[in-house]
Protein backbone atom coordinates (compact mmCIF):
# COMPACT_ATOMS: atom_id res chain seq x y z
CA UNK A 1 0.00 0.00 0.00
CA UNK A 2 3.16 2.56 1.13
CA UNK A 3 4.34 1.56 -2.30
CA UNK A 4 1.33 2.27 -4.27
CA UNK A 5 1.06 5.75 -2.59
CA UNK A 6 4.63 6.73 -3.82
CA UNK A 7 3.72 6.10 -7.06
CA UNK A 8 0.96 8.36 -7.20
CA UNK A 9 3.26 11.07 -5.36
CA UNK A 10 5.87 10.64 -8.29
CA UNK A 11 2.94 10.70 -10.87
CA UNK A 12 1.25 13.63 -9.32
CA UNK A 13 4.86 15.84 -9.12
CA UNK A 14 5.98 14.70 -12.55
CA UNK A 15 2.45 16.01 -14.04
CA UNK A 16 3.33 19.18 -11.73
CA UNK A 17 7.02 19.78 -13.27
CA UNK A 18 5.71 19.12 -16.81
CA UNK A 19 2.53 21.70 -16.25
CA UNK A 20 5.72 24.36 -14.90
CA UNK A 21 8.08 23.43 -17.15
CA UNK A 22 5.32 24.03 -20.06
CA UNK A 23 4.43 27.68 -18.70
CA UNK A 24 7.76 28.94 -18.57
CA UNK A 25 8.48 27.70 -22.03
CA UNK A 26 5.60 28.97 -23.45
CA UNK A 27 6.24 32.17 -21.84
CA UNK A 28 9.79 32.24 -22.71
CA UNK A 29 8.64 31.99 -26.57
CA UNK A 30 6.13 34.72 -26.22
CA UNK A 31 8.81 36.74 -25.31
CA UNK A 32 10.98 35.67 -27.78
CA UNK A 33 8.36 36.42 -30.18
CA UNK A 34 7.56 39.99 -28.80
CA UNK A 35 11.27 40.66 -29.73
CA UNK A 36 11.03 39.83 -32.95
CA UNK A 37 8.02 41.31 -33.74
CA UNK A 38 8.93 44.80 -31.42
CA UNK A 39 13.03 44.98 -32.16
CA UNK A 40 15.51 44.90 -29.16
CA UNK A 41 15.78 47.57 -26.74
CA UNK A 42 18.54 49.79 -27.34
CA UNK A 43 19.01 50.56 -23.94
CA UNK A 44 19.50 47.33 -22.83
CA UNK A 45 21.77 46.01 -25.99
CA UNK A 46 24.23 48.88 -25.18
CA UNK A 47 23.85 49.72 -21.54
CA UNK A 48 22.95 53.15 -22.43
CA UNK A 49 20.50 54.08 -19.89
CA UNK A 50 20.07 57.71 -20.59
CA UNK A 51 18.22 59.12 -23.50
CA UNK A 52 19.75 61.05 -26.52
CA UNK A 53 18.38 64.41 -25.19
CA UNK A 54 20.03 63.86 -22.28
CA UNK A 55 23.61 63.28 -23.49
CA UNK A 56 23.54 65.31 -26.69
CA UNK A 57 21.62 68.29 -27.62
CA UNK A 58 22.98 70.65 -30.42
CA UNK A 59 20.74 72.80 -32.38
CA UNK A 60 18.46 71.38 -35.01
CA UNK A 61 16.47 73.98 -37.40
CA UNK A 62 14.71 71.95 -39.99
CA UNK A 63 14.55 74.16 -42.81
CA UNK A 64 12.36 72.32 -45.61
CA UNK A 65 9.48 69.92 -44.71
CA UNK A 66 7.84 69.37 -47.75
CA UNK A 67 7.57 66.17 -49.32
CA UNK A 68 5.77 64.70 -52.68
CA UNK A 69 5.39 61.15 -51.31
CA UNK A 70 3.77 61.55 -48.25
CA UNK A 71 3.39 64.43 -45.18
CA UNK A 72 5.93 64.35 -42.37
CA UNK A 73 4.30 63.65 -39.40
CA UNK A 74 5.42 65.69 -36.52
CA UNK A 75 5.58 62.58 -34.42
CA UNK A 76 7.93 61.19 -36.54
CA UNK A 77 9.96 63.83 -36.94
CA UNK A 78 10.97 64.10 -33.54
CA UNK A 79 12.09 60.21 -33.80
CA UNK A 80 13.73 60.75 -37.00
CA UNK A 81 15.77 63.70 -35.55
CA UNK A 82 16.66 61.98 -32.16
CA UNK A 83 17.87 58.79 -33.82
CA UNK A 84 19.45 61.07 -35.77
CA UNK A 85 21.43 63.16 -33.68
CA UNK A 86 21.96 59.73 -31.13
CA UNK A 87 23.75 58.34 -34.42
CA UNK A 88 25.58 61.67 -33.78
CA UNK A 89 26.79 60.95 -30.27
CA UNK A 90 27.61 57.05 -30.75
CA UNK A 91 30.06 58.27 -34.00
CA UNK A 92 31.97 60.58 -31.67
CA UNK A 93 32.21 58.21 -28.84
CA UNK A 94 33.25 55.65 -30.99
CA UNK A 95 35.91 58.40 -32.49
CA UNK A 96 36.68 59.37 -29.23
CA UNK A 97 37.59 55.66 -27.80
CA UNK A 98 38.39 53.90 -31.50
CA UNK A 99 36.14 51.13 -30.30
CA UNK A 100 32.86 50.32 -32.48
CA UNK A 101 30.43 50.33 -29.13
CA UNK A 102 26.83 51.39 -30.84
CA UNK A 103 27.82 51.73 -34.30
CA UNK A 104 25.97 48.37 -35.38
CA UNK A 105 22.53 49.78 -34.16
CA UNK A 106 22.37 53.19 -35.54
CA UNK A 107 24.26 52.33 -38.30
CA UNK A 108 23.62 49.65 -41.17
CA UNK A 109 26.17 47.33 -43.23
CA UNK A 110 27.75 50.11 -46.18
CA UNK A 111 27.85 52.89 -43.39
CA UNK A 112 29.01 50.86 -40.53
CA UNK A 113 31.84 49.09 -42.25
CA UNK A 114 33.19 52.53 -43.41
CA UNK A 115 32.99 53.57 -39.78
CA UNK A 116 35.15 50.63 -38.81
CA UNK A 117 37.66 51.08 -41.42
CA UNK A 118 38.57 54.99 -39.63
CA UNK A 119 38.45 53.54 -36.25
CA UNK A 120 40.66 50.73 -37.34
CA UNK A 121 43.36 53.58 -39.12
CA UNK A 122 42.76 55.40 -36.16
CA UNK A 123 43.68 53.14 -33.22
CA UNK A 124 46.82 52.04 -35.65
CA UNK A 125 48.08 55.54 -35.77
CA UNK A 126 47.15 56.20 -32.41
CA UNK A 127 44.68 59.00 -33.38
CA UNK A 128 41.89 60.06 -31.04
CA UNK A 129 39.34 62.93 -31.90
CA UNK A 130 36.75 64.76 -30.11
CA UNK A 131 33.82 66.19 -31.84
CA UNK A 132 30.58 67.89 -31.18
CA UNK A 133 28.15 69.25 -34.09
CA UNK A 134 27.02 73.04 -32.58
CA UNK A 135 24.00 73.20 -35.11
CA UNK A 136 22.16 71.12 -37.99
CA UNK A 137 20.17 72.71 -40.88
CA UNK A 138 18.35 69.54 -42.14
CA UNK A 139 16.70 70.29 -45.28
CA UNK A 140 13.84 66.85 -46.13
CA UNK A 141 14.03 65.61 -49.37
CA UNK A 142 11.95 62.57 -49.72
CA UNK A 143 9.65 60.27 -47.03
CA UNK A 144 8.10 57.31 -48.80
CA UNK A 145 4.88 56.62 -48.67
CA UNK A 146 5.25 53.05 -46.35
CA UNK A 147 7.14 55.52 -44.06
CA UNK A 148 9.90 53.35 -43.60
CA UNK A 149 12.75 55.56 -45.51
CA UNK A 150 13.75 59.00 -45.27
CA UNK A 151 16.17 61.42 -47.24
CA UNK A 152 17.41 64.78 -46.42
CA UNK A 153 20.37 67.35 -46.60
CA UNK A 154 21.64 68.15 -43.35
CA UNK A 155 23.18 71.58 -44.59
CA UNK A 156 25.89 73.99 -42.35
CA UNK A 157 26.34 71.85 -39.74
CA UNK A 158 28.95 73.31 -37.49
CA UNK A 159 30.98 70.83 -35.96
CA UNK A 160 33.91 71.42 -33.34
CA UNK A 161 37.08 69.04 -33.46
CA UNK A 162 40.09 67.75 -31.32
CA UNK A 163 42.26 65.78 -32.60
CA UNK A 164 45.15 64.08 -30.52
CA UNK A 165 47.87 62.76 -31.84
CA UNK A 166 49.24 59.89 -28.78
CA UNK A 167 47.61 61.38 -26.06
CA UNK A 168 48.72 64.69 -27.10
CA UNK A 169 46.49 67.80 -28.83
CA UNK A 170 47.11 68.18 -32.07
CA UNK A 171 44.94 71.20 -33.38
CA UNK A 172 41.37 72.41 -32.87
CA UNK A 173 39.43 72.77 -35.61
CA UNK A 174 35.89 74.27 -36.22
CA UNK A 175 34.42 73.24 -39.49
CA UNK A 176 31.00 73.80 -41.41
CA UNK A 177 30.12 70.71 -43.96
CA UNK A 178 27.04 69.86 -45.43
CA UNK A 179 25.74 65.84 -45.50
CA UNK A 180 23.44 63.45 -47.69
CA UNK A 181 21.82 61.46 -44.84
CA UNK A 182 19.48 58.46 -45.91
CA UNK A 183 17.67 56.53 -42.66
CA UNK A 184 15.96 53.43 -42.62
CA UNK A 185 13.21 52.70 -40.34
CA UNK A 186 13.79 48.74 -38.93
CA UNK A 187 12.80 47.51 -35.50
CA UNK A 188 11.28 50.63 -34.71
CA UNK A 189 14.07 52.41 -35.08
CA UNK A 190 15.50 54.93 -37.95
CA UNK A 191 19.04 53.89 -38.72
CA UNK A 192 21.86 55.65 -40.80
CA UNK A 193 21.87 54.07 -44.46
CA UNK A 194 23.88 56.75 -46.43
CA UNK A 195 26.04 59.09 -44.96
CA UNK A 196 28.17 61.32 -47.12
CA UNK A 197 30.09 64.74 -46.57
CA UNK A 198 29.69 67.31 -49.05
CA UNK A 199 30.59 70.65 -49.46
CA UNK A 200 28.92 73.62 -47.60
CA UNK A 201 25.97 75.32 -48.62
CA UNK A 202 25.56 78.94 -49.07
CA UNK A 203 23.54 80.35 -46.13
CA UNK A 204 20.41 81.72 -46.68
CA UNK A 205 20.01 85.29 -46.25
CA UNK A 206 17.06 85.47 -43.62
CA UNK A 207 19.58 82.36 -41.91
CA UNK A 208 22.24 84.58 -41.24
CA UNK A 209 21.54 86.74 -37.67
CA UNK A 210 22.17 90.72 -38.14
CA UNK A 211 24.46 92.05 -35.36
CA UNK A 212 22.64 93.36 -32.66
CA UNK A 213 22.19 97.04 -32.25
CA UNK A 214 23.59 98.40 -28.51
CA UNK A 215 21.14 98.47 -26.13
CA UNK A 216 19.86 101.63 -23.87
CA UNK A 217 22.09 99.79 -20.98
CA UNK A 218 24.91 99.02 -23.25
CA UNK A 219 25.08 102.55 -24.65
CA UNK A 220 25.18 104.07 -21.30
CA UNK A 221 28.08 102.04 -20.20
CA UNK A 222 30.43 102.17 -23.07
CA UNK A 223 29.54 105.37 -24.32
CA UNK A 224 29.16 107.62 -20.97
CA UNK A 225 30.22 105.64 -18.02
CA UNK A 226 29.61 108.64 -16.03
CA UNK A 227 26.04 108.17 -16.94
CA UNK A 228 25.79 104.71 -15.69
CA UNK A 229 28.23 103.99 -12.80
CA UNK A 230 27.23 100.19 -11.16
CA UNK A 231 26.86 100.34 -7.70
CA UNK A 232 25.76 97.47 -6.52
CA UNK A 233 26.37 93.74 -4.13
CA UNK A 234 26.28 90.33 -5.03
CA UNK A 235 22.56 88.82 -2.84
CA UNK A 236 21.89 86.24 -1.26
CA UNK A 237 19.13 85.97 1.29
CA UNK A 238 20.42 85.69 4.74
CA UNK A 239 19.28 82.11 4.99
CA UNK A 240 19.32 80.78 1.74
CA UNK A 241 23.27 81.37 1.36
CA UNK A 242 24.19 79.88 -1.92
CA UNK A 243 20.63 78.68 -2.50
CA UNK A 244 18.92 81.52 -3.61
CA UNK A 245 16.14 80.21 -5.22
CA UNK A 246 15.77 77.04 -3.35
CA UNK A 247 13.08 75.80 -0.73
CA UNK A 248 13.36 78.76 1.53
CA UNK A 249 12.48 80.86 -1.61
CA UNK A 250 10.11 83.74 0.04
CA UNK A 251 8.93 86.94 -1.92
CA UNK A 252 8.59 89.06 0.97
CA UNK A 253 11.95 88.30 2.39
CA UNK A 254 13.32 89.08 -1.24
CA UNK A 255 11.25 92.23 -1.29
CA UNK A 256 12.52 93.36 2.05
CA UNK A 257 16.22 92.99 1.43
CA UNK A 258 15.65 94.71 -1.87
CA UNK A 259 14.08 97.52 -0.19
CA UNK A 260 17.24 97.48 2.16
CA UNK A 261 19.87 97.78 -1.10
CA UNK A 262 17.76 100.35 -2.56
CA UNK A 263 17.59 102.67 0.80
CA UNK A 264 21.86 101.62 0.89
CA UNK A 265 21.92 103.96 -2.31
CA UNK A 266 22.72 101.07 -4.31
CA UNK A 267 21.51 100.44 -8.01
CA UNK A 268 22.05 96.62 -8.86
CA UNK A 269 22.53 93.48 -7.53
CA UNK A 270 24.43 90.01 -8.54
CA UNK A 271 22.94 86.93 -8.54
CA UNK A 272 24.32 83.37 -9.18
CA UNK A 273 22.27 80.20 -11.48
CA UNK A 274 23.78 77.13 -10.87
CA UNK A 275 23.88 74.60 -13.84
CA UNK A 276 22.77 71.50 -11.67
CA UNK A 277 20.29 72.82 -9.59
CA UNK A 278 18.02 74.62 -12.92
CA UNK A 279 17.78 71.30 -14.26
CA UNK A 280 20.88 71.42 -16.64
CA UNK A 281 19.71 71.00 -19.65
CA UNK A 282 16.17 70.58 -19.08
CA UNK A 283 15.27 73.88 -16.90
CA UNK A 284 12.73 73.43 -14.01
CA UNK A 285 9.95 75.10 -14.45
CA UNK A 286 9.93 76.44 -10.88
CA UNK A 287 13.44 77.37 -10.83
CA UNK A 288 12.04 80.20 -13.96
CA UNK A 289 10.02 81.26 -11.62
CA UNK A 290 11.44 81.93 -8.76
CA UNK A 291 13.94 83.96 -10.88
CA UNK A 292 11.59 85.55 -12.78
CA UNK A 293 9.84 86.43 -9.41
CA UNK A 294 13.15 87.80 -8.42
CA UNK A 295 13.52 90.10 -11.58
CA UNK A 296 10.02 91.24 -11.37
CA UNK A 297 10.87 92.68 -7.66
CA UNK A 298 14.16 94.18 -8.43
CA UNK A 299 12.13 95.73 -11.57
CA UNK A 300 9.75 97.37 -9.55
CA UNK A 301 12.85 98.79 -6.96
CA UNK A 302 14.27 100.29 -10.06
CA UNK A 303 17.28 97.82 -9.45
CA UNK A 304 18.85 96.18 -12.06
CA UNK A 305 20.44 92.48 -12.11
CA UNK A 306 23.41 90.92 -12.95
CA UNK A 307 23.10 87.44 -13.70
CA UNK A 308 25.94 85.10 -13.12
CA UNK A 309 25.07 81.59 -15.21
CA UNK A 310 27.11 78.41 -14.37
CA UNK A 311 27.93 78.21 -10.50
CA UNK A 312 29.27 75.60 -9.56
CA UNK A 313 29.73 74.15 -12.68
CA UNK A 314 32.96 72.51 -13.99
CA UNK A 315 32.80 70.26 -16.71
CA UNK A 316 34.17 72.08 -20.13
CA UNK A 317 34.03 68.95 -22.01
CA UNK A 318 32.85 68.54 -25.66
CA UNK A 319 30.52 65.85 -24.54
CA UNK A 320 28.85 68.46 -22.65
CA UNK A 321 28.96 71.60 -25.13
CA UNK A 322 25.30 71.20 -26.27
CA UNK A 323 23.53 70.43 -22.68
CA UNK A 324 24.93 73.50 -21.39
CA UNK A 325 23.99 75.86 -24.92
CA UNK A 326 20.27 74.62 -24.22
CA UNK A 327 20.82 75.91 -20.46
CA UNK A 328 21.85 79.07 -21.04
CA UNK A 329 19.70 79.48 -24.23
CA UNK A 330 16.30 78.84 -22.06
CA UNK A 331 17.21 80.90 -19.50
CA UNK A 332 18.69 83.70 -21.84
CA UNK A 333 15.90 83.78 -24.48
CA UNK A 334 13.22 83.37 -21.76
CA UNK A 335 14.63 86.88 -19.80
CA UNK A 336 15.66 88.73 -23.08
CA UNK A 337 13.39 91.30 -22.47
CA UNK A 338 13.68 91.69 -18.94
CA UNK A 339 13.84 95.09 -17.62
CA UNK A 340 16.10 94.54 -14.56
CA UNK A 341 18.49 92.08 -17.01
CA UNK A 342 22.02 94.68 -16.94
CA UNK A 343 23.68 91.47 -17.70
CA UNK A 344 24.91 88.00 -18.21
CA UNK A 345 27.81 86.80 -16.77
CA UNK A 346 29.04 83.83 -18.28
CA UNK A 347 30.87 82.06 -15.30
CA UNK A 348 32.41 83.02 -12.08
CA UNK A 349 35.88 82.67 -11.35
CA UNK A 350 36.40 80.58 -14.13
CA UNK A 351 40.15 80.79 -14.43
CA UNK A 352 40.08 78.67 -10.88
CA UNK A 353 39.65 75.61 -13.14
CA UNK A 354 42.08 76.13 -15.48
CA UNK A 355 44.66 74.12 -13.43
CA UNK A 356 42.43 71.19 -13.29
CA UNK A 357 40.55 71.28 -16.36
CA UNK A 358 42.88 72.86 -18.56
CA UNK A 359 43.40 76.50 -19.42
CA UNK A 360 42.26 76.49 -23.39
CA UNK A 361 40.04 73.78 -22.68
CA UNK A 362 38.01 77.04 -20.64
CA UNK A 363 38.60 79.74 -22.87
CA UNK A 364 37.37 77.67 -25.84
CA UNK A 365 34.02 76.89 -23.72
CA UNK A 366 33.48 80.32 -22.71
CA UNK A 367 33.80 82.14 -26.30
CA UNK A 368 31.45 79.61 -27.40
CA UNK A 369 29.05 80.58 -24.66
CA UNK A 370 29.94 84.52 -25.81
CA UNK A 371 28.16 83.19 -28.98
CA UNK A 372 25.05 81.69 -27.83
CA UNK A 373 24.37 84.07 -25.48
CA UNK A 374 24.78 86.89 -28.25
CA UNK A 375 22.06 85.04 -30.56
CA UNK A 376 19.47 84.67 -28.11
CA UNK A 377 19.91 87.81 -26.43
CA UNK A 378 20.94 90.95 -28.38
CA UNK A 379 19.55 93.35 -25.85
CA UNK A 380 22.10 92.69 -22.73
CA UNK A 381 25.32 93.02 -21.94
CA UNK A 382 27.51 90.16 -21.37
CA UNK A 383 30.71 89.69 -18.85
CA UNK A 384 32.84 87.53 -17.12
CA UNK A 385 33.46 87.46 -13.60
CA UNK A 386 37.63 86.59 -13.53
CA UNK A 387 38.73 86.31 -9.68
CA UNK A 388 42.03 88.23 -10.32
CA UNK A 389 42.38 91.75 -12.39
CA UNK A 390 45.46 89.31 -14.32
CA UNK A 391 43.45 87.02 -15.67
CA UNK A 392 40.48 89.87 -16.49
CA UNK A 393 41.83 90.28 -20.35
CA UNK A 394 41.47 87.55 -21.32
CA UNK A 395 38.42 87.18 -23.85
CA UNK A 396 38.20 90.99 -23.40
CA UNK A 397 37.10 91.56 -27.41
CA UNK A 398 34.79 89.08 -27.04
CA UNK A 399 32.72 90.70 -24.10
CA UNK A 400 30.94 93.87 -23.25
CA UNK A 401 32.70 94.82 -20.34
CA UNK A 402 35.03 93.22 -17.82
CA UNK A 403 34.91 92.03 -14.61
CA UNK A 404 37.43 91.10 -11.90
CA UNK A 405 37.11 90.34 -8.25
CA UNK A 406 39.73 92.49 -5.62
CA UNK A 407 40.90 90.81 -2.74
CA UNK A 408 44.79 92.09 -2.37
CA UNK A 409 45.89 95.28 -0.62
CA UNK A 410 43.81 98.31 -0.75
CA UNK A 411 47.04 99.64 -1.71
CA UNK A 412 47.11 97.78 -5.20
CA UNK A 413 43.31 98.94 -5.94
CA UNK A 414 43.85 101.48 -8.18
CA UNK A 415 47.09 100.07 -9.70
CA UNK A 416 45.10 96.83 -10.58
CA UNK A 417 42.16 98.21 -12.02
CA UNK A 418 43.82 101.48 -13.99
CA UNK A 419 46.14 98.92 -15.65
CA UNK A 420 43.23 96.64 -16.66
CA UNK A 421 41.15 99.60 -18.26
CA UNK A 422 44.37 100.36 -20.72
CA UNK A 423 44.80 96.91 -21.13
CA UNK A 424 41.22 95.92 -22.39
CA UNK A 425 39.77 99.28 -23.35
CA UNK A 426 36.54 98.72 -22.08
CA UNK A 427 34.79 99.54 -18.83
CA UNK A 428 35.61 97.50 -16.04
CA UNK A 429 33.35 96.40 -12.98
CA UNK A 430 35.23 95.48 -9.61
CA UNK A 431 32.42 92.38 -9.17
CA UNK A 432 33.30 90.98 -5.98
CA UNK A 433 35.32 93.05 -2.94
CA UNK A 434 35.43 92.89 0.63
CA UNK A 435 36.81 91.42 4.27
CA UNK A 436 35.14 89.47 7.09
CA UNK A 437 34.27 90.74 10.54
CA UNK A 438 35.43 87.81 12.21
CA UNK A 439 38.04 87.83 14.87
CA UNK A 440 37.71 84.54 16.65
CA UNK A 441 40.39 82.31 17.54
CA UNK A 442 41.23 81.31 13.97
CA UNK A 443 41.26 85.05 12.46
CA UNK A 444 42.82 86.89 15.97
CA UNK A 445 44.63 89.59 14.34
CA UNK A 446 43.18 89.53 10.76
CA UNK A 447 39.75 91.34 10.76
CA UNK A 448 36.98 93.11 13.35
CA UNK A 449 33.48 94.62 12.78
CA UNK A 450 35.86 98.03 13.49
CA UNK A 451 39.07 96.79 10.68
CA UNK A 452 35.96 95.83 8.42
CA UNK A 453 34.40 99.41 8.34
CA UNK A 454 37.66 100.93 7.59
CA UNK A 455 38.28 98.97 4.66
CA UNK A 456 34.99 99.56 2.85
CA UNK A 457 35.55 103.80 3.86
CA UNK A 458 38.70 103.52 2.28
CA UNK A 459 37.45 101.16 -0.95
CA UNK A 460 34.17 103.66 -1.47
CA UNK A 461 36.71 106.41 -1.39
CA UNK A 462 38.76 104.65 -4.04
CA UNK A 463 35.28 104.34 -6.54
CA UNK A 464 33.99 107.47 -5.50
CA UNK A 465 37.47 109.09 -6.81
CA UNK A 466 38.00 107.47 -9.60
CA UNK A 467 34.19 106.50 -10.71
CA UNK A 468 34.95 102.75 -10.55
CA UNK A 469 31.68 100.43 -10.97
CA UNK A 470 32.00 98.37 -7.89
CA UNK A 471 29.65 95.21 -6.52
CA UNK A 472 30.71 94.73 -2.13
CA UNK A 473 30.39 90.85 -1.42
CA UNK A 474 27.50 90.45 0.32
CA UNK A 475 24.60 92.59 1.70
CA UNK A 476 24.36 89.47 5.14
CA UNK A 477 26.63 87.18 7.27
CA UNK A 478 25.76 84.52 7.01
CA UNK A 479 24.86 81.49 9.55
CA UNK A 480 25.55 78.60 7.87
CA UNK A 481 28.09 78.27 4.48
CA UNK A 482 27.93 74.47 2.37
CA UNK A 483 31.12 72.66 2.76
CA UNK A 484 31.64 73.25 -1.08
CA UNK A 485 32.31 76.86 -0.92
CA UNK A 486 34.81 77.21 1.73
CA UNK A 487 35.23 73.87 2.74
CA UNK A 488 34.60 71.69 6.01
CA UNK A 489 36.98 73.28 8.28
CA UNK A 490 36.20 76.00 11.19
CA UNK A 491 38.57 78.46 10.05
CA UNK A 492 37.48 78.56 6.44
CA UNK A 493 34.02 78.42 6.95
CA UNK A 494 33.89 81.45 9.97
CA UNK A 495 35.73 83.64 7.71
CA UNK A 496 33.02 83.51 4.82
CA UNK A 497 30.29 83.70 7.08
CA UNK A 498 30.80 87.29 8.46
CA UNK A 499 31.65 89.34 4.81
CA UNK A 500 28.17 90.91 5.24
CA UNK A 501 27.33 93.92 6.14
CA UNK A 502 24.31 93.33 8.49
CA UNK A 503 24.72 90.09 10.92
CA UNK A 504 22.62 87.37 10.95
CA UNK A 505 20.14 88.81 14.34
CA UNK A 506 19.77 91.94 11.26
CA UNK A 507 21.35 94.45 12.72
CA UNK A 508 23.65 96.94 10.77
CA UNK A 509 27.42 96.30 11.15
CA UNK A 510 29.75 99.44 11.47
CA UNK A 511 30.86 98.98 7.86
CA UNK A 512 27.00 99.27 6.96
CA UNK A 513 27.67 103.30 6.84
CA UNK A 514 29.89 102.41 3.94
CA UNK A 515 28.33 100.58 1.87
CA UNK A 516 27.95 102.75 -1.13
CA UNK A 517 28.88 106.43 -1.84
Amino acid sequence: MKIINNRNIYKAAFILSFIVISIFTLFGMAKILDYLNTGADRSAMLHLETKSEDVYLPKVTWTELENPAREMEKNTLGKIERDYLFSWHIKNKALQNNTPKGIDDYYTMNTRDNLYKVIQHNKVQEITIENTTLKHFPELEFYSEDGQLVVFTDKNVIEFQKIYLNKKLLTTVQDTATYKVMMLLEDGYWRVRHFQKMEPSPFAKDSIQPEPEYSIQEDKILKNKKQFVIKGINYYPKNSAWDTFGEQFHKDTIAKDFDIIKKSNLNSIRVFIQYDDFGKANINPEKMAKLKTLLDLAAAKNLGVMVTLFDFYSDYSLDSWTLTHRHAEQIVSTFKDHKAIIAWDLKNEPNLDFENRGKENVLQWLDHMVTVIRENDPNHLITIGWSNSVAASQLADKVDFVSYHFYNDIKHLEYETNTLIKTVKKPVVIQEFGVPSYGGIWNLWESSLENQAQYHQKMQAYFKKNNYSFMSWTLYDFPKVPDQVAGKWPWQKNRQKQFGFIDVKGKNKPAYKYISN
